[in-house]
Order: C-alpha cells, then structure tokens, then sequence
C-alpha cells in the first residue's frame, strides 16, 4: 500500500511539473565586454512563451551592473535575472525602464534592493496602469501571478529633456522625448559605445503597436533619434538594428500617418485606409494581422482630433 502511495505521489508530481512549461531561452548577444543585449522572441505573449518576449540590456559597470527593461512578471524578471548572472557576477544595482509595458516593467518586482530609474510620465502610467497589465498578462499565458506587482521607479527623468548621468563608471545619456510610442519613453545613449537602448520607440521585423502610442510625435521622435552615431541599437522587440534599418522604419512610419491624413482630409473614412493607404511594407512584418486594424484606429483617431 505504502509503494502504491508513493508511485501516485510520484506521479502527481511529475504531472504538476509537466505544467509548468519553461520559458524560452534568452538569446544573449555580447556587444563588448560591458555590453549585453538579451533578446527575448518575437512572437506576442502567450502559453507558450509564458509572456517572455522583450529584448533587455545588461549594462557591467565598475561596482554594479545595470538591467535595461525586465519583462511580464515576475517570472519573467527571475528568468531575465538568471541569464544577467551566468554573465556577471555583480550585484544589479539599477533597473531603467524605457517605458511602462507591463512587458518591460512587471519583472521590476525581482530586482529586490535595485535603484529604479524610468521617465516622470512612465512612473505615473506604472502606478495607475500596472494591475491591468498583470490581467493582461494573466490572460495571454493562462495562468496567475500572484507574486507580480507592479513596481514603479524610485529616480525619474521629466519629459523633453536629455541628461548625462554615470551609474556605476558608465556614461550614459538619458533621452526623455515628448511622446512616441507612449506618454513616458525613454531612450538609454551610451557614447562611449555608440550605442542606443531604444525601448519600443523602435521594434524591428515585427509591427509596433500603437496601443498608447502619439503618432506624429513618434514620428517625430524616429527623426530627432537619428542625431546618434548609434553603431548598433537595442529595439523593444525583435533583431538588432543599424541606423539604416532605423530610418527605414522611420519613412515606413511618416508615410503611415501622413497617408491616414490625407484619406481623412480627402472626406474619407476610416475603413478606406486600407484601400488607399499602401501596407505592402507593413505586411512583411510580423504580427500584421493582429496589430494593422489597431494602429489604424489609433492613427485615425489622432488625426481626426488634430483636424477637428
């Protein structure tokens, strides 16, 4: 009877393990010896990849080292933190969130003893918004999180400015623009480098989302970015990009919203932006079909109000 028990307590185990799917490898990339890029898939959160999807940026500084955005949950965050510590053995003693994504922010909560650093805007956007973003995530992975909360920064950067600070030995300029992607982004420049953290101001192969987004201030934000001698850039999602696949998406972007503009200043609606705005670019990327008919609402609803 005692075998029979153990034999089911066995297999009970081995089932409840087998629910708990692991997450997918992170894809570290050594751009120098301080510089990390992680990149997460590019695929949108689900059960499968347990909502890991974000690129992160470990920063090795002389006393500590610094995590640029640190994923969906907390699970997320311990599986982010685990790939930082096969590579150094610092304390991380800075998180800088680039914006307030449950994506990018909700893995705060691991990095326990962390200075976290984020724009004003994103600050306030964590506090009001992160418990929905924990629903969000609990519902593309199928699956609580109870230990996920939302942890917003403690130092913050206002809204339209640039500043050089060092954390750790490392120069670092931190680029607060008035809108792109969402209210609060931030972008991380490292001169010494040449290197740009982006956030989701730039997503490269994979179609941005403009869920939050201010479209002619992204624009905007795509062109004033290009000012850095970048020899290489860290997007929010997706393969690591040049300058020329920047500009790229910048004229992909610009020709996006002028041509919403023209559709509604010509008398049209918004169901004729596909039939008369050109998406053939748009269409190579992944995650088209889920994104386009968003990002066409958002965009016409923006011109429609600064029109109005």
């Amino acid at each position: 009877m005692k075998r029979i028990v153990l034999l089911l307590l066995g297999i009970a185990i081995l089932a409840g393990a087998a629910l708990v799917k692991p997450l997918p490898a992170v894809k570290t990339v050594k751009l120098n010896d301080r510089i990390y890029a992680m990149l997460g898939p590019e695929e949108l959160p689900n059960e499968h990849n347990g909502g890991y999807m974000v690129n992160s940026t470990l920063i090795l500084g002389d006393k500590g080292a610094i995590i640029v955005d640190t994923g969906f949950s907390d699970e997320v965050g311990v599986h982010i933190r685990n790939a930082a510590e096969k590579i150094t053995k610092l304390p991380i003693t800075h998180v800088i969130n680039t914006h307030h994504h449950g994506d990018h922010t909700l893995g705060n909560i691991v990095f326990q003893g962390a200075e976290i650093v984020s724009s004003e805007n994103c600050k306030k956007l964590v506090e009001d918004t992160g418990a929905d973003w924990i629903a969000i995530a609990e519902n593309a992975i199928g699956h609580k999180l109870p230990s996920t909360k939302p942890v917003p920064a403690s130092r913050t950067y206002a809204s339209q400015t640039h500043t050089q600070i060092e954390i750790n030995g490392v120069k670092m300029e931190l680029w607060v623009p008035e809108a792109a992607h969402t209210k609060g982004d931030l972008l991380i420049w490292l001169p010494d480098d040449k290197v740009l953290i982006a956030g989701d101001v730039l997503v490269n192969r994979v179609t941005p989302a403009f869920r939050d987004a201010e479209v002619r201030h992204w624009v905007e934000t795509l062109a004033a970015l290009q000012q850095y001698p970048a020899r290489t850039i860290i997007p929010g999602h997706g393969p690591l990009m040049t300058m020329k696949e920047a500009k790229a998406m910048h004229k992909r972007m610009a020709a996006f919203y002028e041509g919403v503009e023209k559709v509604y200043k010509s008398g049209g609606s918004e169901s004729d932006v596909r039939k008369k705005v050109s998406l053939k670019e748009w269409q190579r990327l992944k995650h088209f079909n889920e994104q386009m008919g968003g990002n066409i609402n958002r965009t016409w609803l923006e011109v429609e109000s600064a029109n109005f």
